[in-house]
């Protein structure tokens, strides 16, 4: 299997870095606005008011009254609101998810280095292995295996089954505990000191499995097809609402709700599933550039590890550490 390192990882973080109080800057920007994803239903949609304004004025009437769009606009829009709201709920649940996964990070790193600080070897191997967890959890959610750039530093032998394995990050989960349970064995901790760093790794596991639990569990199927099918309904029915009061303006009034209403529904399509390479999807990638930075500053003989305070701990049975 061929192995992951920092000449094969190339970052592909789309996420759209923009300034919220600025409005004109933005405006004409196709990337991450759903226009290209909608272009073809909303095109779609005016050719057909054309059609039907144009057979309107040169045969027989063709319209409908519009009380049964105005009635059926309303739930339309109760619905796509619905959508929307419940699309954004998975997305920031996953961006917690990851939040949780950079704070169990730090937190491992942190509570490890007062133990384990005079063994640089073990100290670094089980950063190397934490700096690997998210890059193996994103490569997961997206179907891929990975471990970033880190694996370059990791023994060709272990990295290679780590990625042979069936569940990538729980692999990479389990060497942290080997290298936690090997800091026991040499005495630089008590058996209720590796349960309390073990309880990170723990916690990593669950924030993978929820991250699993929304990619893995998409919108009822039925509840998106029913959307669907009266959006095209409503879409398609407005000319013949429109045409006998609006006249030729039924065609950009038919743009515009078209427009208005199959971005919506896209967007919710877009961040149900947070975890992908979309424009409007979460930066993974950066989050995880973010976790290896953190940890690679603890590395031992960086600048940042070499400056930082040190002091004498006593560890009931295990003698002493710094």
């Amino acid at each position: 299997m061929p192995r992951a390192g920092a000449a094969a990882y190339a970052p592909r973080d789309n996420m759209i870095d923009y300034d919220p109080h600025r409005w004109w800057s933005y405006f004409h920007y196709l990337r991450g606005s759903m226009v290209r994803e909608i272009v073809a239903r909303v095109l779609v949609c005016v050719l057909w008011a054309v059609g039907v304004t144009a057979v309107h004025h040169h045969t027989r009437p063709l319209d409908i009254p519009a009380t049964v769009h105005t009635l059926a606009g309303i739930s339309l829009s109760l619905l796509l609101v619905f959508r929307t709201n419940a699309s954004y709920d998975r997305f920031w649940e996953g961006r917690k998810l990851w939040g949780g996964i950079v704070n169990e990070t730090r937190n491992l790193a942190r509570a490890s280095s007062v133990f384990m600080r005079r063994d640089d070897g073990l100290y670094g191997t089980l950063l190397r292995w934490i700096s690997a967890f998210p890059y193996a959890a994103a490569a997961s959610l997206r179907g891929e295996r990975d471990l970033g750039p880190v694996a370059s530093e990791l023994p060709r032998d272990e990295a290679d089954a780590v990625l042979g394995s069936q569940h990538v990050p729980l692999a990479v989960s389990q060497k942290m505990s080997a290298v936690l349970d090997e800091g026991r064995l040499r005495g630089y901790y008590p058996e209720y000191v590796q349960m309390q760093l073990d309880q990170n790794v723990q916690l990593l596991i669950d924030y993978i499995g929820g991250c699993e639990r929304i990619h893995k569990t998409p919108m009822p199927f039925a509840y998106m097809m029913h959307l669907r099918r009266a959006l095209i309904v409503y879409c398609y029915t407005l000319p013949f609402a429109l045409v006998d009061s609006f006249g030729w303006i039924t065609v950009p009034a038919t743009f515009v709700v078209a427009y208005v209403f199959f971005g919506i529904e896209e967007i919710g399509v877009e961040i149900e599933d947070p975890f992908g390479h979309d424009d409007n999807d979460l930066p993974l990638e950066r989050i995880c550039e973010t976790i290896r930075g953190n940890l690679k500053a603890l590395m031992p003989g960086s600048a940042e590890a070499i400056h930082a305070p040190v002091s004498v701990v006593a560890i009931p049975g295990g003698g002493q550490d710094a």
